[in-house]
């Protein structure tokens, strides 16, 4: 018996091939939702550039290869369509948003140093297989990197696929773990199961199931057609019907291994970066990220020098723990000009929280820290809480003194729980932030460090850790506390200089003048109302509660009968299958993974014609209702005031609309029982009664002063029902000769052009045909031509300066209004038309709320200000003086702004919210 060879092989190991699906990265990463928006300044759509170049880059990461492939389809048709004219045929054509991006795509995936290939008459697919073929042959293990279900063909012992997305891989076990079959029947599965997404006939009624079994059973296609006699039942007969086409679905399925292709697989090797070319296609898509980490040319170098010119370079940070420092600091905090204010508390709730600690800085790099109630094993001696804030209130409560902060209400509320009034504030910088860009995603501290300062701040978690092993602040060590609690003062100190500078200057007039006269004093009002709070009828909620619960049981009970089975309410993918595939109702529209859309307003559409889609919105509805008001509300009770207090938010809406939060008071459902319900639990205590005020129709009102249109204008001088009016315009009758029918349509047109609708939407809407619709819309601007005027302006002023404004300065970013791509585009110019109405809709109520706090500042005990809810102020009243105080707020609300067409308020009132409407 020979012996084995103990010789060792010397040969170097074949490197690791990577072969990229690039049309697959391309479509994943175009329908990733917060990718969807993004543009640069220009207005090009850039998100899909973003997710393809991350997947690479995590691909490359992860596999650190020396040799790879980034495939693309070209453009034009395959020889697959040659052999079969309907292939790919239901596809729709590629998104234009879409398009403009391949170009620059391609340009970085080469400027990266990485070999792009791009056959045309082939697909990507193809290219791929000859690669992974030929590389295999060569003795390469090679990594396919794809989402394409098509591409488990390939699988063998040298090549394996990678789905970056979801971070799984798949070699010849995971093949016959996934679809049932080896890799080498996956050509004859797919034949048998076709291919919807790119038209392939299968054979109907087999899916992936049945494929499976029949070739376990008789392992090739060639077998199973042999025994076709033997296949018994109607998905037999269905096989024997449609054997004929199999051959073509099988050609059509097979991805080719056997091109000729120019590219050798030594030619995939990585290349050096060009570092030139990607610095300028960076620059161009913004992506300020990667561009940072490449480092900067001489050009950039200078232009930072000169915007950090005048920051410190340096920073000196203070732990105040004696009366000594702390004296020392007063003086500084009285001669300042400006104060920069922080605090540290135990809590985010501010009806809870206390303050653990304040931070000051008085001059950019110097800040300080004076710890009040840390408390952890260990902790220093810290100067009493009390005695600070005694020294204090003279400062703070000084409403000469210039304290700048940084979401100063929140500061303001934990503060008054120390009886401290905050009176001096005289800077904000989030409402900075928000007045010179809404459009800005987010204007919390960090992120704002970061985007004007090049500064990454200290996060919260980086001192108090993350999750369930989160401490509060009072835990934090005090040399750790310090730099966190003083950077932020220093920082809110270096961005108060940049927003003020900006909102200085001549161009900005107006928005220093909404920041000034509207969004600051807006501060401690917002204030105000949330610490106000609102009574809650708990027993009444708990009692509805049960209500609901009996009536979602019998919704799902009557939805389990007309699907002839139990089912999951809750989950798309079961309605889908009851309702598309079992039921067979039409699809009308597909989620952007190709999938029916079960969203809201396609059931609701599909509930005209069918029971089980108003049994699910019904049930969807109360279901949401119940977890959302119904059960969490009665949990929102604060212990000691008995109420509930919401959070409402400025710098969040573009539009200038408040949002609130915990709860979110803006979205409870009016036009329901149930939703009144809800309602008729925030009542007034004893004594009082609720008032409820409301703006009549404000943004038609608000259009007609935009557009000066002499009808729009005088039926609203008149006092006319403006509905009634525009029927009798429209329609071209008496008033008292309009109908019912015709002053909904007139009141869906009203409502409806003032936010964009189309004809196709009004159309849907009333339930006519779109010429019909158009007709009307056709007539409506007839009637009321210095609307349509307006509406064309105002397109074209966006379009020129890429911004519209509200009557006090607002100003609404548009960065789509040019875009190429028609939705995006469609959508900037009917928010160009809208956001000037919404928008100055919400400056008026602010500035009534404004009007209003001040003249409640002696009469607390009469009356509060518990909820605004979008054109609405809700207040609790002494019964004693409630009609004087209606007269009295209706009054402040309708002269809150003059406009050219008379401001009208609607004011009830009842023993809680439902009853005062």
């Amino acid at each position: 018996m020979p012996k084995k060879s103990t010789t060792k092989s010397t040969s170097k190991p074949k490197p690791l091939i990577v072969l990229v699906d690039g049309s697959s990265y391309l479509y994943r990463a175009y329908h990733i939702p917060n990718l969807q928006n993004l543009h640069n300044a220009e207005g090009m759509p850039t998100g899909a550039v973003r997710g393809v170049v991350s997947m690479l880059k995590r691909l490359l990461k992860d596999e650190n290869p020396t040799h790879i492939g980034v495939v693309f389809d070209a453009k034009g048709k395959t020889f697959r369509h040659e052999m079969y004219k309907d292939y790919k045929a239901n596809r729709p054509p590629m998104p234009e948003d879409l398009q403009v991006q391949i170009e620059p795509l391609h340009n970085l995936v080469r400027a990266l140093g990485l070999p792009l290939l791009c056959e045309p008459g082939v697909e990507a697919d193809d290219v791929i297989g000859t690669l992974a073929s030929q590389a295999a042959k060569q003795g390469h293990k090679v990594l396919v990197s794809t989402g394409d279900k098509d591409m488990a063909q390939l699988v063998n012992k040298q090549v394996t696929l990678v789905n970056t997305m979801t971070d799984t891989r798949m070699d010849t076990k995971g093949v016959v773990e996934k679809f049932g079959v080896a890799p080498h029947q996956i050509i004859e599965y797919l034949t048998l199961t076709g291919d919807k997404s790119d038209n392939i006939p299968g054979v109907p009624s087999v899916g992936p199931k049945t494929a499976a079994k029949w070739l376990n059973e008789y392992e090739t296609l060639d077998e199973i057609i042999k025994n076709a006699d033997s296949i018994k039942g109607k998905v037999g007969e269905k096989f024997r019907d449609h054997m004929e086409q199999l051959p073509l679905s099988k050609e059509l399925t097979t991805i080719r291994c056997d091109l000729k292709l120019q590219t050798s697989i030594d030619e995939l090797a990585i290349q050096d970066e060009n570092s030139t070319e990607l610095r300028s296609i960076y620059k161009h898509l913004e992506f300020k990220t990667w561009l940072k980490a490449l480092g900067e040319d001489d050009e950039e170098s200078k232009v930072k020098e000169q915007k950090v010119a005048s920051q410190p370079t340096k920073t000196k940070y203070q732990l105040v723990l004696t009366n000594k420092d702390f004296d020392a600091w007063l003086k500084k905090l009285k001669a300042a000009d400006l104060i920069a204010f922080d605090t540290e508390t135990d809590s985010l709730d501010y009806m809870q929280a206390n303050v653990v600690g304040l931070s000051f800085a008085v001059k950019a790099g110097e800040a300080a820290y004076v710890p009040l109630a840390h408390n952890y094993p260990g902790a220093p001696k810290q100067l009493a809480r009390d005695e600070v804030l005694k020294k204090l209130q003279p400062i703070l409560n000084n409403k000469k003194a210039k304290i700048i902060g940084h979401n100063l209400k929140y500061d303001r509320s934990v503060l008054l729980n120390h009886n401290i009034q905050l009176d001096g504030i005289q800077h904000d910088t989030m409402l900075e932030s928000y007045v010179c860009n809404s459009v800005a995603s987010r204007h919390d501290l960090d992120t704002l460090c970061e985007k004007h300062l090049d500064h990454k701040n200290i996060h919260f978690e980086d001192v108090a850790g993350k999750g369930a092993k989160q401490i509060t602040f009072d835990q934090v060590e005090l040399d750790t506390a310090l730099n966190y609690a003083a950077e932020d003062a220093d920082m809110v100190l270096r961005l108060h200089d940049i927003f003020w500078s900006e909102l200085q200057e001549k161009k900005k007039a107006k928005q220093k003048e909404l920041y000034t006269n509207i969004e600051l004093p807006m501060l401690e009002v917002l204030s105000n109302v949330e610490r106000n709070g609102v009574m809650l009828d708990a027993m009444q909620l708990e009692k509805q509660g049960k209500g609901l619960s009996k009536r979602i049981v019998e919704v799902e009970k009557e939805a389990f009968k007309l699907a002839d089975g139990k089912f999951n309410l809750s989950s798309p993918k079961q309605i889908r299958e009851i309702l598309f595939d079992k039921q067979g109702i039409p699809v009308i529209r597909k989620t952007p993974g190709g999938e029916p859309s079960t969203a809201e307003d396609v059931l609701q559409e599909l509930a005209n014609d069918y029971p089980l889609p108003k049994l699910l919105l019904e049930h969807r509805t109360l279901s949401k209702l119940k977890s959302t008001y119904v059960d969490k509300l009665p949990a929102l009770i604060n212990s000691k005031t008995k109420r509930i207090h919401t959070s409402y938010h400025q710098a969040v809406a573009i539009t200038g609309r408040l949002s609130s939060s915990d709860p979110n008071l803006q979205n409870i459902p009016i036009r329901t029982e149930e939703g009144r319900r809800v309602r008729q639990a925030f009542v007034a205590p004893m004594g009082y009664l609720v008032l409820a005020a409301d703006y009549s129709q404000i943004e038609l009102r608000i259009m007609a002063h935009l557009s000066n249109d002499e009808r729009l204008c005088e039926a609203f001088a008149k006092g006319e029902d403006i509905h009634r009016a525009t029927a009798a315009e429209v329609f071209d009758l008496s008033l008292d000769k309009v109908e019912a029918e015709q002053r909904r349509a007139a009141k869906a047109i009203n409502f409806g052009l003032i936010y964009g609708m189309s004809a196709f939407g009004l159309a849907k809407q009333l339930g006519i045909t779109r010429t019909e619709a158009q007709k009307y819309v056709k007539l409506y601007f007839s009637r009321y031509p210095g609307v349509k005027t307006y509406m064309d302006n105002i397109r074209e002023r966006a379009r020129d300066q890429s911004f519209v404004e509200t009557l006090f300065g607002r100003r609404l970013y548009l960065p789509d209004i040019n875009n190429k791509n028609v939705q995006r585009r469609q959508y900037a110019e009917r928010t160009a038309i809208n956001a000037p109405m919404q928008g100055t809709a919400a400056d008026i109520i602010k500035l009534a709320m404004i009007k209003i706090d001040t003249w409640l500042q002696d009469k607390a005990a009469e009356c509060k200000m518990i909820m605004q809810v979008h054109d609405e102020l809700v207040f609790e009243v002494e019964k004693s003086v409630v009609d004087t105080t209606k007269q009295q707020i209706k009054q402040l609300m309708e002269s809150a702004a003059e406009l050219s067409v008379p401001l009208v308020v609607d004011a009830e009132v009842g023993s809680n919210w439902d009853e005062a409407h």
